[in-house]
């Protein structure tokens, strides 16, 4: 195999953490009010732009705790022990730039998130959390 099919076998944001933005049936939408969905996703995207991969995504099933986003650890942070971690109720600019600063440090696995992260952490069902897992 060539060097170009190796890295084109890859899968994208392997050696990056993921963050993953939920934006489906309840999290985006004015259940949320006074909040800019949009800035929220394009900020989060261009501060992280050459830090993690930022997709966003239809629904998690966590609507319970729109606004979630998912924190996937990179390949190292997975080696050293981290696992994706789950954050709801992110509704301001404050938690975004929190989970900003955290994956610029390395994210899960390989830097502590800030304390605050801690109010926003839930655990999904397990059958949602399964499809982060692997």
């Amino acid at each position: 195999m060539s060097r170009r099919s190796r890295e084109a076998a890859t899968p994208p944001g392997a050696a990056r953490p993921t963050v993953t933005v939920c934006r489906g049936c309840c999290c985006g939408t004015p259940k949320v009010p006074r909040l800019d969905h949009a800035a929220q996703l394009t900020d989060l995207r261009a501060s992280l732009a050459n830090v993690a991969s930022v997709r966003r995504t239809d629904c998690l099933d966590a609507c319970e705790h729109a606004n979630v986003v998912v924190i996937q650890p990179s390949a190292e942070g997975r080696r050293a022990g981290g696992r994706p971690v789950w954050l709801g109720l992110v509704n301001d600019p404050d938690a975004a730039a929190d989970i900003t600063a955290w994956v610029k440090d390395g994210g899960p696995g390989l830097a502590d998130p800030p304390e605050i992260l801690d109010l926003y952490t839930f655990a999904p069902s397990r059958r949602v959390r399964r499809e982060f897992e692997d």
